[in-house]
């Protein structure tokens, strides 16, 4: 496993992430159960094409209970942010799901200090502070609790620590995990196919919109694990300043959101922050060399 290609990966991964919201609002029509169970189902169809084609099937009947029930647990915090996402993106709210993802990091940096015992230096310890503050002052003035920001941020922090502690090859993981939440995105489809809610097969586009979400799904997130596999859990957090600031921006100038006083302090903050955290990292680094 080459660590190199950890910051390679991460980049893919969250730079897809930022732009999943043009996808979703194809579907602003469509129940975010309806999205969220086709997304698990042709995920799961995806997956197992590219497996079948490596020849790792085989690897499947090779996990050990244990493992499984880690990947239960992987896929169950999975299934519950990919939803809220899809909500919160369609229901205008894109910039409030980028804060979840800046929040992200902020998780990520404790769970990090908390479970694996992971070090930041002084100059690291400064920028999460600072992000902190930003993030906060955000918060506080939102005058109510931001719940989606939130429950993104909480749920997938948690997705990204066991998925680095459950050691299971990233598309066999996510094979498994797909795997294990399909029979009930199988009952949501078939209850809408048969009661006429459901939009699958009410038009060759958005059909193939749903096909396709198995794609956009499972790709950022097989870079998603790579990146896991190769770099500590401190610096893959702030690798996620990338999807939010994409998120933003589509939300703002693309989808016409607000963008207020307070946006840009508590941003300023964070950007301040994710400056001193590279900067450091990189001299660290040098003088490692």
């Amino acid at each position: 496993m080459n660590p190199k290609t950890g910051p390679l990966y991460a980049i893919l991964a969250y730079g897809a992430w930022g732009l999943l919201p043009i996808y979703w609002k194809f579907f602003s029509s469509v129940s975010p159960i309806e999205v969220l169970s086709h997304r698990m189902l042709w995920s799961l169809v995806f997956l197992g094409l590219i497996l079948t084609l490596q020849r790792r099937l085989a690897d499947l009947r090779k996990l050990p209970r244990r493992q499984v029930l880690g990947l239960l647990a992987t896929a169950m915090l999975l299934s519950f942010n990919w939803g809220l996402y899809i909500y919160g993106v369609n229901t205008d709210r894109v910039v409030e799901t980028s804060l979840g993802y800046f929040i992200n990091p902020l998780v990520s940096v404790l769970l990090g200090f908390a479970v694996l015992r992971e070090r930041l230096y002084r100059g690291q310890q400064v920028a999460v502070v600072l992000a902190s503050v930003g993030v906060s002052y955000f918060i506080w003035q939102f005058g109510a609790v931001p719940w989606i920001a939130l429950g993104l941020a909480g749920t997938f922090a948690l997705y990204g620590l066991l998925r680095k502690m459950v050691a299971v090859a990233p598309m066999v993981g996510l094979m498994v995990e797909t795997a294990l939440m399909t029979p009930v995105a199988l009952m949501i489809i078939f209850y809408g196919g048969t009661t006429g809610t459901g939009r699958f097969g009410s038009s060759p586009g958005l059909t193939l919109l749903f096909i396709g979400a198995g794609v956009v799904t499972s790709m950022p997130l097989l870079w998603f694990n790579n990146a896991a596999k190769r770099l500590s859990l401190s610096t893959l957090g702030f690798f996620q300043y990338v999807a939010p600031s994409i998120q933003l921006m589509l939300g703002v100038f693309l989808y016409q959101e607000p963008f207020t006083q307070t946006h840009l302090v508590s941003f300023s903050c964070i950007w301040t922050a994710l400056l001193i955290y590279s900067s450091t990292s990189l001299l660290r680094s040098t003088a490692t060399d």
